[in-house]
């Protein structure tokens, strides 16, 4: 069995200094949106390139063409300041006897940087998987992402398990036709999130990663079972 982390708010805790880091970036530009740091859903999940274009056609008016560049430039100097591995993270991935990978909607760059800088990136060596890969046409909620990590480390999407804080990664998750469990642990996840990751059609919901060990234990030992 395959384990696919998502990495923002499931393997570091990012989610609530990337959602400042915008909205501090959009008020520079004085950007008109109805976007407060208070919400976490509307776009954790989405790569930038779908932020954007929600951003833009909301608002009837085009960012800056170097958008992106910026904002990642605004996030890594963030991170390197405040990024936190998710609680009990590190104990869960000592304990994964399983093959496991990275998939994410930030870019490679984003992704090495957070692994890097919370000391998880020995866990997962090489097998990072981002929406910016060539082979993956459409980001979160579609399944290119999650079908092109499995298809990569060999795969069949019935041997795999999800594990995801978003809406849209669940309903990815879903849509690839891999088990998937929708994680609430982040410090973005209010008491609602659970909800809405059930409704998203989670298989599992897990408020931390002691629970998430156990989630894939039995898992695992069912597809043995089987």
């Amino acid at each position: 069995m395959l384990i696919l982390f998502d990495c923002d708010g499931v393997l570091v805790d990012s989610e609530v200094l990337a959602t400042r880091e915008l909205q501090r970036y959009l008020e520079d530009l004085s950007f008109p949106t109805a976007f407060e740091v208070e919400n976490h859903d509307r776009f954790t999940g989405l790569s930038l390139r779908d932020i954007r274009t929600s951003l833009e056609t909301q608002a009837g008016r085009s960012l800056p063409e170097d958008f992106e560049r910026e904002l990642r430039r605004r996030d890594m100097k963030a991170f390197q300041r405040d990024l936190r591995p998710i609680n009990g993270v590190r104990d869960t991935l000592s304990a994964l006897d399983l093959p496991r990978c990275v998939a994410s909607s930030g870019s490679q760059e984003k992704i090495r940087h957070s692994l890097a800088l919370t000391g998880l990136i020995d866990y997962f060596g090489t097998h990072l998987f981002s929406a910016h890969d060539q082979q993956v046409h459409q980001g979160k909620p579609a399944p290119d992402l999650f079908l092109h990590a499995a298809k990569s480390m060999g795969f069949k999407p019935n041997r795999c398990l999800v594990i995801e804080d978003s809406v849209a990664g669940v309903r990815a998750g879903i849509a690839a036709g891999m088990h998937t469990i929708g994680f609430a642990g982040g410090s973005h996840c209010n008491t609602d999130h659970p909800a809405r990751l059930r409704h998203a059609g989670a298989h599992d919901v897990a408020m931390n990663m002691s629970t998430v060990t156990a989630i894939i234990d039995r898992i695992a030992n069912d597809l043995d079972a089987s």
